[in-house]
């Protein structure tokens, strides 16, 4: 049975750096699964698409239709790769607002990777000071290496700093991770439904 990725990207553009950053993780973790003999899936979650969504359960205090399917991707996966755009130092109302919506089981042990963008390296530290601990209180499992990028690393050659060199660290974190636990149980929510000839029956 394959794993599950799922990867939250908070971009606020189309296209933007922060979705290319995360197919680029995405890509990296699949083909490190592979390596391990493990395969994966992979589901993204573009939240521009759901601002709406997560407003209205803020407001209503329950999913609409459309963001319910989200949230339970989340909460069955084997992986999540969440990379947002820096705002003032910190991960973006529209990322913010998904965490809060999330159920605080939702990803209670699952490995994940945090990832960032921003208009300068001065933002990187983002990812420690404010991804990370949102992650750690949501006691998610964040693999040690995560990865930003400004707008001067794409394309950047150097063979010991390289955003690839990043990528790749970083996914094979998340992919081992992955490999080392055991398959997620998967359930159908009408597990539990009697049968209904059953139920004629008596």
């Amino acid at each position: 049975m394959p794993r599950r990725i799922v990867v939250i990207s908070a971009g606020l553009s189309t296209p933007s750096s922060t979705r290319l950053l995360a197919d680029r993780l995405a890509t990296a973790t699949t083909d490190a699964l592979v390596r391990q003999g493990e395969q994966s899936t992979v589901e993204v979650v573009e939240l521009r698409e759901h601002a709406r969504d997560l407003a209205d359960h803020l407001v209503a205090g329950f999913p609409n239709a459309a963001l319910r399917p989200v949230l339970e991707s989340v909460e069955q996966a084997d992986a999540v790769i969440a990379v947002t755009p820096i705002f003032s130092a910190s991960y973006s109302g529209l990322f913010k607002t998904f965490a809060d919506v999330l159920d605080r089981e939702a990803v209670t042990g699952t490995p994940v990777l945090v990832a960032a963008t921003g208009g300068t390296a001065r933002h990187s530290l983002a990812l420690e000071h404010a991804m990370r601990p949102l992650f750690a209180y949501l006691r998610a499992a964040v693999v040690p290496t995560a990865v930003f990028a400004a707008p001067e690393d794409w394309g950047a050659s150097d063979t010991t700093t390289s955003l690839e060199d990043r990528v790749e660290r970083a996914a094979g974190e998340l992919a081992a991770a992955v490999a080392a636990r055991p398959l997620r149980a998967r359930t159908d929510e009408f597990d539990d439904v009697p049968d209904f000839t059953a139920l004629l029956k008596g």
